[in-house]
């Protein structure tokens, strides 16, 4: 694009800088649909737009369409950060988060460090614009996988049969906590456990009907589910994320750890893109592209380790807290993993400023991803464990 279309650097620097501006509205934005009409209808609608701005960006020749096409791909494409989580949540137990997470987090690697190697061939090769061709043919490939073969996750159940039991402290005479229990249902109001007896946590009081039919196929792929309750609370949505970022220092802290680590992310893509082809280095695209080998490998072995370790150290300190498990028992896990974030900046910011051999900076890149993967997935699954409901 610098030489065939007249982009200066720092033109590309700020079409980069709009899209992640973008990636950080995007969410808090769209994820009020995915809340209030399930997540499928999101999933088309994302892989339906980023088709037609692959397609858009195959076709760029001004500076209005690099803007336009950065700008819209990562608000749409924004959805990946949050709405994944939603769905790790409506489909996975707790103890199997940290893998799924983890194999988002791998995946989410493969289109930033394997792809830009695969997209330096293809710009050497066949010209800059197949690379969009290329995501064309895969987005048009996605599109009817989501339409015909992804079902809804989010699942509205209802308290038919349910009512709520209120926990009483009988010498203070005020309510302690309020919990749904079946109706009848004898609760134990002691005050010190709060707690529904084993007697009454029967298997057998849990009565399923076999008589009602499952839903059909085209039941399972209505392109949208609204969620029961008054369409005011879509609005609420809307605001809600920022009110919990400010309100919650869970919230906030770790968001601030994400927001550091897709930092380091972002400036190390953009720096080596602009300086190894330059003197002393004079990499090709090619080669520019296969530095995004060493994140890639670095990701991999850092979440083979983590996701198994994170999920299997909860279910450990959990056995040793008398069965209780606490979201921050996965916080031992990202500790293991800081040291390699400084290393790999410092290594790879020395390698480029004394320009040093590339594999000074290439190990760099490795050492920076092999921490950089895993804090930001166990950060990801604590989030989703702590706030389910506003993950």
């Amino acid at each position: 694009m610098h030489s065939q279309l007249g982009f200066s650097y720092d033109t590309l620097n700020n079409s980069y800088a709009a899209g992640c501006a973008a990636l950080s509205v995007g969410g808090p934005l769209l994820i009020p649909f995915a809340l209030k009409f399930g997540r499928r209808p999101i999933y088309v609608l994302s892989t339906a737009c980023q088709l037609a701005l692959a397609i858009w960006s195959a076709k760029i020749s001004t500076v209005g369409d690099l803007m336009a096409t950065n700008t819209l791909n990562c608000l749409f494409g924004a959805l990946a950060e949050c709405i994944v989580q939603m769905t790790v949540a409506d489909v996975f137990f707790v103890h199997q988060r940290g893998r799924m997470n983890s194999m988002f987090c791998w995946a989410m690697t493969i289109g930033s460090s394997m792809l830009p190697m695969i997209a330096g061939y293809i710009a050497r090769d066949h010209g800059w614009r197949w690379v969009w061709w290329l995501m064309t043919i895969a987005f048009a490939i996605m599109l009817p996988v989501y339409l015909f073969c992804f079902e809804e996750s989010s699942y509205s159940g209802s308290y038919d049969g349910m009512t709520v039991v209120e926990l009483r402290d009988d010498s203070a005479g005020d309510t302690k906590l309020n919990t749904l229990g079946p109706i009848g249902t004898a609760v134990d109001s002691n005050p010190a456990k709060f707690a529904i007896t084993n007697e009454e946590r029967r298997a057998d009081d849990v009565k399923i009907d076999h008589t009602i039919p499952s839903r059909t196929y085209m039941q399972r792929l209505a392109l949208w589910s609204p969620a029961p309750g008054p369409f005011s609370i879509f609005f609420r949505h809307s605001y809600q994320p920022l009110v919990v970022f400010a309100k919650i220092p869970a919230v906030f802290y770790m968001c601030l750890v994400y927001t550091i680590l897709n930092a380091t992310v972002t400036v190390k893509a953009t720096i080596l893109a602009q300086l190894m082809p330059q003197p002393p280095y004079n990499f090709d695209p090619a080669q520019v592209g296969l530095m995004s080998l060493a994140s890639f490998i670095g990701t991999t072995l850092g979440l083979i380790i983590c996701g198994p370790l994170s999920d299997w150290i909860i279910l450990y300190l959990a056995k040793k807290n008398r069965g209780i498990y606490e979201p921050e028992m996965r916080l031992w896990v990202m500790a293991a993993f800081v040291p390699f974030v400084p290393a790999g900046l410092l290594m790879s910011g020395f390698g480029l400023a004394n320009g040093s051999s590339w594999l000074v900076i290439v190990f760099g890149s490795g050492l920076l991803a092999f921490g950089n993967a895993p804090i930001s997935s166990i950060s990801l699954t604590y989030l989703t464990d702590s706030y389910t409901g506003v993950s």
